[in-house]
């Protein structure tokens, strides 16, 4: 039971500091800006999300660069963006069977300018009606939600200088990525 009370004081706490960063950035207010091992955001964020990852019975497969230079960034916004697309792709493979349900979180170096991470699931991809919306606000392809998610993310990327793009796979899937500037080519 303190366990339990320990995980929803925690996570009441993130949510307080995301939604503080969130009202910074909204307000055009200087962004926690550091420099951040977007591994370790991958890490961190899989810890977070490891409940809901068991509970939908998705698989992960990581496939972290070991070269991938620090970004400038806030570090707790980043792992909001980072989460939104894990919970989403893990949405999108909900009618998969559970053995099909694979998610692929993925970091590279672009080139020296960028540092990128996708995440790629094997749902049914994103439907062409939706594509040229899908980070316009109240956009959504859920039955639950109200479609902010995505154009928060992609608003909390930008504000980072980087870019946030979607494609799909050629057979089935979805890739999100977020390209950064690594730190000292993007935005002070």
């Amino acid at each position: 039971m303190g366990e339990i009370l320990d995980d929803i004081a925690a996570d009441s706490k993130r949510a307080g500091n995301v939604i503080q960063r969130l009202r910074a950035l909204f307000k055009k207010a200087d962004a926690h800006l550091e420099p951040v091992d977007l591994n370790g955001i991958v890490a961190d964020v899989l810890q977070l999300a490891d409940r809901k990852l068991l509970e939908d019975n998705v698989s992960v497969t990581t496939r972290l660069a070991a070269d991938v230079p620090p970004v400038r960034g806030d570090p707790v916004q980043l792992k909001q963006v980072l989460l939104n697309l894990v919970v989403n792709a893990c949405a999108a493979m909900a009618d998969n069977k559970p053995g099909d349900r694979r998610l692929t979180i993925a970091t590279s170096c672009e080139d020296k300018r960028f540092t990128k991470i996708s995440v790629s699931d094997r749902g049914s991809g994103i439907a062409g009606s939706v594509r040229e919306r899908l980070f316009q606000p109240f956009v959504t392809t859920k039955s639950v939600g109200i479609g902010l998610g995505l154009s928060i993310c992609r608003f909390i990327i930008e504000a980072h200088g980087g870019c946030l793009s979607a494609s799909n796979y050629a057979d089935r899937g979805a890739t999100f990525s977020v390209a950064l500037p690594i730190e000292g080519h993007g935005r002070k």
